[in-house]
């Protein structure tokens, strides 16, 4: 059977670009190798934050499909990866996934099919790890079928951008192939954006987050010294940012998660260590001062016990929030993780609540949930918000904690708040 699309890997990416083709009027398969996933997907299920379960029973309504049977790659007009590229044991990108699906794409590649990539990773992938897998077969790129990378902006959670109306970089490994997936993407998106290249694109994708980083770094080390200065940082960046131009906003936090800012500018150090033999400074410093803050923010919450004469060993400490951003339930490299691993390795009695989470696991093991947050609120030696979800009230709760510890600066000061 034929069809317009097939999107290999039907995760957080995968499925809004599915959803996106669907309502241009294409016609869809998805393709995965967890039988869950297809399973749940087929019977109107969804599995991540940004679509309901009814939005996906709308599109097996409309037609879509999903199938780990790879024979369906061979009908796609075009094909998109979607596949996870986590960091590897050694800090590099763990390629894995890409490599099965690009095996399993080679041995239905047909000629006149385009075949993009959109799963994060290093400079050169694309025309170094992709096109000789495929080219093996005898096709030839840019001329019997078309390869491109377009780097994934999916932004879980975030309700004014979505796939269809944030700008899609597109960059191939010829110019017709560019130009074809640009045409691709241009049916399904409001503003496609061209580069010289799929080096061009992968890379533009590894400095939008590497930005990020390096500037949460900046302020993270700075709420460090603003404490001990006793300067407070968030009233100091609430002054800045009226400065109408030369400033964007960043703010402290207790870690940095998800599955972007702690991982893509690794690949990037990573493939300058390996292929130009020194190191990128900017983004190793950055990866050394973000990945500290849970330690500092378990000594905070030490000192903070410590001004009421308790010690963190016994005392019982409630974690508000344990997902990487608000409102949604990802907890892909949550900073809560390692903050409950260092407070439990402290002695501390760890338990947690979150409106999107009714089991946590750390290290292996689950964290309690409290049933009541009014009562768990008055109950703990220190109420510590580590993601502030729409659905808390913080000064109240501020309120009626014995200590609160405000890791995101959304509290007012008061004789029992304290913030990062």
């Amino acid at each position: 059977m034929s069809v317009d699309l097939v999107v290999v890997g039907l995760g957080y990416v995968g499925l809004p670009l599915v959803y996106e083709a669907v309502h241009a009027g294409m016609s869809v398969r998805g393709y995965d190798v967890h039988q869950g996933v297809v399973d749940g997907l087929n019977g109107g299920v969804s599995h991540i934050d940004d679509l309901s379960d009814e939005s996906v029973a709308g599109l097996v309504e409309r037609g879509f499909s999903a199938t780990s049977d790879p024979s369906v790659l061979a009908g796609a007009s075009t094909i998109v990866i979607c596949v996870p590229t986590p960091l590897g044991e050694d800090g590099g990108p763990d390629l894995s996934a890409v490599r099965a699906a690009v095996g399993d794409i080679a041995r239905h590649l047909k000629a006149g099919q385009l075949v993009v990539l959109e799963s994060t990773t290093y400079p050169g992938t694309t025309e170094d790890v992709v096109q000789p897998v495929f080219e093996a077969r005898g096709l030839r790129a840019g001329r019997d079928f078309h390869l491109a990378f377009s780097p994934e902006r999916i932004d879980p959670g975030n309700e004014t951008f979505g796939a269809k109306n944030t700008p899609k970089v597109v960059g191939g490994v010829t110019p017709e192939s560019t130009e074809a997936a640009a045409a691709f993407y241009g049916r399904v998106v409001d503003t496609v954006v061209r580069t010289k290249g799929s080096r061009e694109a992968e890379m533009a994708k590894l400095l939008e987050n590497t930005y990020r980083h390096i500037n949460i770094a900046l302020v993270n080390e700075m709420a460090r010294f603003c404490h001990e200065l006793n300067i407070d940082l968030w009233d100091v960046i609430d002054a800045a940012k009226t400065k109408p131009f030369g400033f964007q906003a960043f703010y402290p936090g207790p870690g940095v998660g998800g599955h972007c800012i702690p991982i893509d500018p690794n690949y990037l150090s990573y493939n300058v260590r390996a292929r130009l033999g020194y190191p990128f400074r900017f983004v190793e410093l950055a990866q050394e001062i973000n990945a500290t803050m849970p330690a500092y923010v378990v000594h905070r919450a030490q000192d903070i016990l410590n001004e009421d004469g308790k010690a963190l060993k016994g005392s019982t400490v409630l974690l508000l929030g344990v997902t990487y951003k608000p409102n949604i339930a990802d907890q892909r490299e949550s900073p809560a993780v390692p903050v409950a691993k260092h407070l439990a390795d402290k002695g501390a009695v760890v338990t947690f609540h979150d409106p999107h989470v009714q089991t946590w696991h750390t290290n292996g093991s689950s964290v309690e949930r409290v049933a009541d947050l009014e009562e768990a609120v008055a109950d703990a030696d220190l109420v510590m918000l580590l993601q502030h979800h729409r659905d808390y009230d913080v000064n109240a709760l501020g309120d009626a904690a014995k200590r609160f510890f405000d890791t995101r600066g959304v509290a007012t000061d008061s004789d029992t708040v304290s913030r990062l």
